[in-house]
C-alpha cells in the first residue's frame, strides 16, 4: 500500500499534467492545421514548398545548436529547488541560461550563413536564397529553452500549454490576412516569424514572472563558476545537445533531404503528411514533457523502482492512445487532407499513415529515453539515435529515387522501429548489470 500509493500519485500528475497541455495542444494542432492550410491553398503547392523549406531550414539549425538548457535545469535543478536550497538552484538556472546564450549566437550565425549558402542545393530557387537568410534570424527565439525547463519544473503546465497556441494563433491571423490580399511568400514569412517571436515573448515572460513569485530572483548573479556543484554538468548538456540534434535526422533534416532530392513540392507533401501525422500521435506524446519533471524528482529522491514501474504505466498508456489514432488515420485520412488542404495534397495519405506509424512506434517507446536520461546516461540515447540516423539517411536517396515519397516513410518506420529497440536493449542492460533496483521489465 505504502509502495502502490505514492506511484499512482506520480502517475496521476504525470496524466493531469498531460491533460493541461492537451488542452493547449489540441487548440495548437487545429489552428497549426489552419494556418498550413491557409498558406498552401494561397500560394499553392510549390511556393508552399519553399516556404515549408526555408522554415525547416531555421527549425533545423534552432534543433542542432541548442543545448536543450530544460534537460539541464530538470536533472540538476530538481533537488535544489525540494531542498530550498535557493543559490544552489540559481547557480543551475545561471548555468541553463548561459547554455541558451551560446545556442542562440551560434545559431543565429551558421543559420544566416547557411541559409545563403546552402539554400539552392537544397531545393531552394536562387530568388529565396536572401529570404531565406532573413528568415534564419529567427533562430534567435527558437534556441532557448531554459523557461520552458522552469515551468517544467514548477508544475505550471498550464502556463507552457499556451506557448505553441499563441504561435499558431499569430500565423493563422496573418495567413487569413495574407489569403485575402493574395499575398506573395515574403508576406507568410514575416507572419511565421512573427509567431515565433510571440510565443518567446510569452514563455520568457511567464516563467520570470514564475521565478519571481517563488522569491527565486533574490541574490541572483551571473558572477561565478558556472557548474560548481553539478557534476559532469558540461558532458550532460553536450550529451543531451547531441541527442536532440541527432533527432532532427527524422524530422527536419528528412524534409531538406526530399527537397533536395525530389524538389519544393514534394517537401511540402511530406511536411503537410508530417504536420497531419504529428498532431494525430500529439495526445499521446504529450505524455513526454509530463513525465521528464517526475522522473528526475524520483531520481532526485532515489526511489529509481518507482522510475521503472511509472515509465512502463506511461509506456502503456500513450502506445494504447496512439494506436487508436493510427486506425483513425488509416480510416478517414484522404478525407482529412482534401478537407483541411485541397485535392492537390491528398497525394500525402499514404506518407502521413507511414509517418504515423513512426510515430506510434515511438510513442510506445517514449518512456525508454526519459529513463536513460534521468539515470544520467544521455551518451546511450546519443549513440542509439545516431546509429538509426545515419541508417536512415543513408538509405534515403535510394528509397526516394525507387519508392517515392511513401518509401521515405516506410524507412522511417524502421529507423523508428531499430532505435526504440536499441534503447530498450541497453536500458535492461543497465539496470540489470548495474541497477538491480530498477524494476523494469
Amino acid at each position: 500500500m505504502s509502495a502502490e500509493a505514492p506511484q499512482d500519485g506520480v502517475l496521476r500528475r504525470v496524466l493531469a499534467n498531460t491533460g493541461v497541455l492537451l488542452g493547449g495542444r489540441a487548440m495548437n494542432a487545429v489552428l497549426s492545421l489552419g494556418y498550413m492550410a491557409l498558406a498552401a491553398r494561397s500560394l499553392g503547392i510549390g511556393a508552399f514548398g519553399v516556404l515549408v523549406l526555408i522554415n525547416t531550414f531555421a527549425q533545423f539549425v534552432s534543433d542542432v545548436a541548442k543545448f536543450q538548457a530544460w534537460q539541464s535545469i530538470l536533472h540538476f535543478g530538481a533537488a535544489p529547488l525540494a531542498e530550498g536550497r535557493r543559490e544552489v538552484f540559481q547557480r543551475v538556472v545561471r548555468f541553463g541560461l548561459v547554455l541558451d546564450l551560446i545556442s542562440v549566437a551560434f545559431g543565429v550565425c551558421v543559420g544566416a550563413a547557411g541559409a545563403w549558402l546552402l539554400g539552392p542545393s537544397l531545393g531552394l530557387p536562387e530568388a529565396a536564397r536572401e529570404e531565406a537568410a532573413v528568415y534564419a534570424l529567427s533562430v534567435a527565439v527558437l534556441a532557448p529553452t531554459a523557461q520552458v525547463g522552469l515551468l517544467r519544473l514548477f508544475d505550471r503546465f498550464g502556463l507552457l500549454a499556451a506557448q505553441g497556441a499563441i504561435s499558431s494563433a499569430v500565423r493563422l491571423a496573418g495567413g487569413a490576412l495574407g489569403m485575402a490580399m493574395d499575398a506573395p511568400l515574403v508576406f507568410f514569412l514575416v507572419v511565421w516569424g512573427l509567431g515565433s517571436v510571440a510565443a518567446f515573448a510569452y514563455v520568457t515572460a511567464a516563467a520570470a514572472l514564475e521565478m519571481r513569485r517563488r522569491d527565486l530572483w533574490r541574490g541572483f548573479s551571473w558572477a561565478g563558476p558556472l557548474a560548481a556543484g553539478m557534476p559532469k554538468a558540461w558532458r550532460f548538456a553536450w550529451a543531451t545537445n547531441a541527442s536532440s540534434s541527432v533527432d532532427v535526422a527524422f524530422t527536419h533534416v528528412a524534409t531538406l533531404a526530399v527537397g533536395a532530392l525530389a524538389g519544393a513540392a514534394d517537401a511540402g507533401l511530406w511536411r503537410v503528411a508530417r504536420q497531419i501525422a504529428d498532431a494525430l500521435a500529439k495526445p499521446a506524446r504529450l505524455l513526454i514533457p509530463a513525465l521528464y519533471p517526475e522522473l528526475a524528482k524520483l531520481h532526485a529522491s532515489g526511489r529509481r523502482g518507482a522510475m521503472g514501474q511509472l515509465a512502463l504505466r506511461v509506456g502503456l498508456v500513450g502506445g494504447a492512445t496512439a494506436s487508436l489514432l493510427l486506425f483513425v488515420a488509416v480510416v478517414a485520412g484522404d478525407t482529412l487532407l482534401a478537407v483541411v488542404l485541397d485535392e492537390d495534397f491528398a497525394a500525402a495519405q499514404s506518407t502521413m499513415i507511414w509517418q504515423l506509424a513512426a510515430a506510434v512506434i515511438g510513442v510506445w517507446a517514449l518512456p525508454l529515453e526519459p529513463m536513460l536520461v534521468s539515470m544520467g546516461r544521455p551518451g546511450v540515447v546519443v549513440w542509439v539515435r545516431l546509429t538509426a540516423a545515419m541508417a536512415f539517411l543513408a538509405a534515403l536517396p535510394f528509397v526516394i529515387g525507387t519508392y517515392g515519397l511513401p518509401g521515405a516513410g516506410a524507412a522511417l518506420v524502421a529507423a523508428t522501429l531499430a532505435m526504440a529497440a536499441g534503447m530498450l536493449v541497453r536500458l535492461w542492460q543497465i539496470t540489470g548489470s548495474r541497477r538491480p533496483d530498477i524494476k523494469f521489465p
